[in-house]
């Protein structure tokens, strides 16, 4: 730092001002001081003070220019009483003498000559140049102050190139903080950036998110409010009005009444207000004018207890003001020592120049007049300490102590005895920077940014009758931050001391989300969040959908996971399906048993012979693909349940074509087309047909197999709260349809058939059993159109089951029904007699 080429030309321009501002005189000598071993230096703003136009660039005059200020009085007390009370210690320094100089700092100029001042070599008036300032030796190790922001940007510049540790008791801007920028800058009152994470915590606590937003006119009020838009903009909170009071002062200016009038007429019902006490002073003397009542005012440690603010008269009618202020503390002895050590006719308490000063000793030289002068009266001048005076003093009164502990780590004082070595800045600075002790039970250390680790304390202003107080209601507390409120002590001028309401736009309901209106995002409409969506918490304006596996209503803030549905094995349908199918499984087997007991029998001979065998076998396979429609879907189950059922059931339906046929050809073809006939049974014309029939349907399978095989997979379009587990049959409609076909062919060829013999007449039963097949698959067909749950694997299952119970029933059963019950028509005669009466009738016609 000390290198960099910004550094040093800011540097020498400081030197030639501060040759533009000396005095006539040539005494650097403070307002007041004390000699010691090592010095600390001080600024106070001990009397107020009027800008006003300069024919010369000069030093201001501070003791002429303006009133006492109570606050910086109180303050340089407590540096007084601190270090007084070091020097008497027997742990901390115990043979060291703590000296120091005050300066009162009321303007720019006074700050700047004060500044320089302290970087003097002890018994030389100017600042030495260099380039390098590692043992430069100034006259004081550390300086305490000044009180404001504005002011401690240039003097923590100035020193950052020194290293000298400056410890601001009140200089609240979030800038110093930047190490990289004053390095050498620390504090004992939190940053503004803290004090602004703590109003907003309050904002979110009383739900209040359209605000007014006022600051002061200078680096505290302007830093302050562009803070504030940051974290308030992170938090959803608007600014409806935003404005800076103007530095002038007086309430009669048109610019501040314009405005207030501005603010009050955006409607909203809280104000934070970021200013020093004297910008809120002019600022709310405007308001109260304004006949305001039923407001709620939030201040800054600034000016929350400052007198000058709820003195102004008429103030407690504006509505509820709550403040933040430096954590409460206790300072005993303070008092005592000021009403000790602050009159004029107590020489050693004097506290202008020329005087004696705090050692006893006189000035020399009465005639010389310091550049910052202090009134001979200001402890008559000053009121009474408030307890925002008290607990302010005691961040000087700690930063003091901060000073002394790293002096006494510095000079090697653990032993019991200092060296009193010499002492250059940046060494103190190091070990400044590491103190941690505890202080009128309150812990005192620094973080990495040179800001003390405490927090604030949360009150609000109460008044009886024109008596004002202020209790303390809660308190902001960090690591982590977070806000401890008492509501009940809180009194709201609104009616049914209920919380005043400030918002744009109600709060939308559940699972709603938020569509802006105009600028501000705090102003909205409500809609709410369609199906399969909800309403994430970390962003209210859009609605996020839901996973794949996810559904949620119509206004949801969350998701719920969907139920997977298949037709399970132990459900009521399923049990009564299943039962079905193992009884058709009986009587085909049993069929079977009959068939093969009664072989030789006419009626066997006329169903196809050893062909029902494979009839009946198809419909058996046909039958146990069934079974693969229950339980959970897997990919072998899903490869082979189309497949088997249509082959098998192409199988039975060109069996019975063939059938059907042969006896055609018998009675019909065979006389009309006799080398047909031959033909047909020379070449084994029934095995040809079944194979060439069966092959084809075995191509389609493996065709749609292989271009689109039957998996399982989840469908989510069914049901928004479901997950239908099924086989993906997509290419199963080319299966169907070859099947169709056949059905036909072989209604067809059974029709041709209807005037043979009876015994030998099909057509009535293939009839009957084809058209349960259609009705079946029409049946399913019109239910795949209109339902896809998990009960269409059910369908499926009744729709094959009643196909070949028709088959069966049409065409086994009647056959079945003689071979038991009528045995007298199972026998030759019998056919031969029905083979005699058609041709009988057929040479009739």
């Amino acid at each position: 730092v000390m290198h960099s080429p910004p550094f040093l030309l800011y540097w020498y321009l400081l030197a030639s001002c501060y040759g533009a501002f000396r005095c006539q005189n040539t005494d650097l000598s403070s307002e007041f001081r004390m000699d010691g071993d090592y010095t600390i230096a001080g600024f106070f703003q001990m009397h107020s003070y009027s800008a006003t136009a300069k024919p010369r660039p000069e030093v201001d005059i501070c003791d002429s220019a303006g009133s006492v200020n109570s606050h910086g009085y109180h303050l340089f007390q407590a540096m007084r009483f601190a270090i007084e009370q070091i020097n008497n210690s027997s742990s901390l320094l115990p043979n060291v003498t703590l000296g120091y100089e005050m300066f009162d700092t009321c303007s720019e100029s006074a700050n700047l000559h004060a500044t320089l001042s302290i970087l003097a070599p002890s018994g030389q008036h100017p600042v030495e140049v260099l380039s390098d300032f590692t043992r430069y030796q100034p006259k004081a190790v550390a300086l305490i102050g000044p009180d404001s922001s504005q002011f401690t940007l240039t003097t923590a510049a100035i020193l950052s190139i020194f290293l000298m540790p400056e410890i601001s008791y009140e200089a609240s801007n979030e800038m110093l903080s930047l190490k990289r920028t004053y390095p050498s800058f620390l504090r004992t009152i939190p940053s503004d950036r803290l004090q602004v994470e703590a109003l907003v915590l309050l904002l979110q606590e009383f739900g209040w998110n359209w605000i007014a937003v006022v600051g002061s006119d200078d680096a505290y009020g302007r830093n302050g409010i562009k803070t504030l838009q940051e974290v308030m903009g992170k938090h959803d909170i608007c600014a409806a009005f935003q404005g800076v009071i103007p530095a002038k002062r007086g309430t009669s200016r048109q610019e501040l009444k314009e405005m207030v009038r501005v603010l009050l007429g955006t409607g909203v019902n809280v104000t934070i207000v970021f200013s020093n006490e004297y910008s809120a002073k002019d600022f709310f003397e405007v308001v109260g004018q304004a006949n305001v009542t039923d407001k709620v005012w939030l201040g800054t440690e600034a000016w929350s207890l400052a007198s000058v603010v709820w003195g102004i008269p008429g103030i407690h009618r504006i509505g509820s003001v709550i403040g933040l202020s430096v954590k409460q503390a206790k300072l005993p002895g303070l008092e005592e020592f000021e009403s000790a050590h602050g009159t004029p006719d107590q020489p050693q308490a004097a506290t202008c120049a020329p005087a004696p000063d705090a050692t006893g000793s006189s000035r020399t030289d009465s005639t010389h007049q310091s550049c910052n002068r202090v009134c001979t009266s200001c402890s008559f001048q000053a009121d009474a300490p408030q307890a925002f005076d008290i607990w302010a003093s005691f961040n000087v009164y700690s930063a003091a102590f901060a000073v002394a502990h790293g002096l006494h780590d510095l000079l090697g004082c653990g032993m019991g005895a200092c060296s009193k070595d010499k002492v250059y800045p940046w060494q103190l600075l190091e070990k400044i920077k590491r103190v941690n002790f505890s202080l009128q039970d309150s812990q005192v250390q620094f973080d990495a940014s040179g800001d003390p680790l405490t927090g604030y304390d949360l009150i609000a202003w109460k008044w009886t009758g024109q008596t004002w107080a202020f209790d303390v209601i809660g308190s902001f507390l960090r690591e982590p931050d977070r806000l401890i409120i008492a509501r009940e002590g809180i009194l709201w001028h609104a009616a049914g001391n209920q919380v005043p309401v400030s918002t744009c736009s109600q709060l939308c309901a559940e699972g709603e989300k938020r569509l802006q209106v105009g600028f501000h995002q705090c102003c909205f409409d409500c809609a709410a969040c369609p199906a399969g969506t909800f309403l994430n918490s970390s962003d209210l304006y859009n609605c996020q959908p839901c996973g794949t596996d996810q559904w949620a209503p119509v206004g949801s803030e969350i998701c719920f996971n969907r139920t997977t549905e298949f037709l399970s094995w132990d459900e009521p349908v399923s049990w009564a399906l299943l039962a079905a199918i193992t009884l058709l499984l009986l009587l085909l087997a049993g069929t079977a048993v009959l068939f093969a007991q009664n072989l030789p029998t006419p009626v066997v001979k006329s169903a196809g012979g050893r062909s029902c065998f494979l009839m009946l076998g198809t419909l058996i396979c046909a039958c146990c693909s069934l079974y693969c429609y229950f339980g959970e879907p897997t990919r072998p189950a899903c490869l082979l349940r189309l497949p088997v059922y249509s082959i098998s059931f192409t199988v039975c339906l060109s069996c019975i074509a063939t059938r059907s046929f042969q006896i055609v050809c018998v009675f019909k073809l065979a006389s009309k087309w006799p080398a047909f006939y031959g033909a047909w049974v020379r070449h084994s014309g029934p095995s040809l047909f079944i194979a060439a029939c069966t092959a084809t349907q075995l191509v389609v399978c493996l065709v749609s197999l292989s271009t689109s095989p039957s998996v399982p997979r989840k469908d989510y379009t069914t049901e928004d709260t479901l997950i239908i587990l099924q086989c993906s049959e997509d290419s199963s409609s080319w299966g169907l349809l070859y099947n169709t076909l056949l059905s036909i062919c072989c209604f067809v060829i059974s029709y041709l058939g209807k005037d043979l013999p009876e015994n030998y007449n099909e057509a009535k039963c293939v009839t009957f059993s084809l058209l349960i097949n259609f009705v079946c698959f029409i049946c399913y067909l019109a239910t795949w159109v209109f339902y896809q749950g998990k009960y269409l694997a059910a369908i499926t299952v009744l729709s094959n089951l009643c196909t070949l119970a028709g088959l069966f029933g049409g065409y086994f059963l009647p056959k079945g029904y003689i071979i038991l019950f009528r045995t007298e028509l199972n026998t030759t005669e019998h056919f031969q007699l029905s083979i005699q009466s058609y041709t009988q009738k057929k040479n009739s016609d």
